[in-house]
């Protein structure tokens, strides 16, 4: 009986060094995660998502960035849930591509100055190009995208996010506006001052097939004309952006050296930094009436529970969507004086009786609450050790 007890004691002690690295090494696994820790908290805003996940439909990407001495830039990809066939509807999401490829169609023709201005008819008031891309970022304005979307037409947005290797993608409609799936865009008359200098004429875009991907039809009824149908809402027509081709559409932009060159955007220095200032601003720093525009209105992660004026030297470049009980945020995050510097692009839906189109859903009560904490605890994460 001893012979064995000793027998028995010398395989433990054998097996030990081999049970305790697994436990390091299980540990370390956990630890090297910090999305895996973040969604795991105890915080009620995280839990009130986390607890019911999959009703949520939640996907992130949060992307660590190093940079070395030498300047080299590394990073760092962690993801919860990402598939690109898993559809989530991207709403404003889509005005950020749209913004980029208007420009970089404009600099095929002349260089953006504030004198740019456009219209659909040669005589009638002029629409300013400059000023279309700061209220599509600031307010996330559906009127100015869809100006812009005008200039530059479906098939060439299209085709240029494919050729940029920035695929799954495609849109097929306008955003809030009636026949939003016309093909057919306006003739546009580009002007610098009152100097018409290009007409261009109406293009049609090609037809789009139904998307044919996981959770396409969602729910269990929607609104229509004011009256409720009963039956799953189907987004098969709808615009499509994923998760990862969102994501590495703010990389190309922030990192373009980065890539290569058919990879990246096609505009000079000067545009980047128009485009990055405008992502950044807040509405009042852009002229817009802080009232009804408060500071987090377009900013979901970190500060978007408050709306109390954002004092702080976290800096966030970022783009939103929120329509159809679908909340997604596209950042990137940077303070100088912390030393913190990360990406994060999240979405998740919020719609408690599954009825699409009724305007009900738990946007403040807890889709914005996750993604304000989501972002503050990845902030945290992301300080240097």
């Amino acid at each position: 009986m001893k012979s064995i007890e000793f027998t028995n004691f010398k395989y433990f002690l054998l097996i030990l060094p081999i049970l305790f690295s697994s436990c390091i090494v299980s540990k370390n696994s956990v630890e090297d995660d910090p999305l895996d820790l973040v969604l795991k908290s105890n915080n009620p805003k995280i839990k009130a998502v986390m607890d019911n996940v999959n009703e949520h439909e939640l996907q992130i990407i949060y992307t660590q960035i190093k940079r070395a001495s030498d300047g080299t830039i590394s990073f760092k990809d962690y993801q919860y849930n990402v598939n690109a066939k898993n559809y989530f509807y991207p709403a404003s999401t889509v005005k950020f591509p749209i913004a980029l490829l208007a420009l970089e169609k404009l600099n095929s023709i002349t260089p953006l100055s504030d004198s740019i201005n456009f219209s659909y008819k040669q005589n009638e008031s002029k629409i300013n190009f400059k000023k279309e891309i700061s209220k599509l970022f600031a307010l996330s304005d559906n009127e100015a995208s869809n100006n812009l979307l005008e200039f530059i037409g479906f098939d060439y947005l299209n085709t240029k996010m494919h050729n940029k290797g920035l695929s799954p993608f495609s849109v097929s409609h306008r955003l809030s506006v009636a026949n939003s799936g016309n093909k057919q865009t306006s003739t546009i008359y580009l002007f610098k001052g009152d100097s018409l200098i290009a007409e261009l004429p109406s293009v049609t875009g090609r037809k789009v097939d139904a998307l044919q991907l996981n959770s396409i039809k969602k729910g269990i009824g929607y609104t229509e004309n004011d009256a409720q149908v009963m039956g799953a809402f189907d987004f098969s027509a709808k615009n499509y952006y994923p998760l990862i081709t969102l994501h590495n559409t703010l990389k190309r932009l922030l990192f373009p050296n980065e890539f290569q060159l058919n990879e990246r955007f096609n505009i000079n220095d000067k545009d980047r930094e128009f485009i990055l200032s405008s992502m950044y601003q807040l509405p009042r720093e852009q002229g817009f009436d802080s009232k009804e525009f408060y500071d987090s209105y377009c900013k979901f992660l970190i500060f978007g529970d408050t709306k109390d004026k954002i004092d702080s030297t976290i800096k966030i470049y970022n783009k939103i969507g929120q329509a159809y009980g679908t909340l997604t945020d596209c950042a990137y995050i940077i303070d100088e004086k912390a030393g913190v510097e990360f990406m994060v692009t999240a979405t998740l839906l919020v719609n408690k009786n599954k009825i699409f189109n009724d305007g009900i859903y738990e946007y403040e009560e807890i889709g914005i609450p996750f993604l304000a904490e989501l972002g503050r605890q990845l902030y945290t994460k992301s300080i240097p050790n």
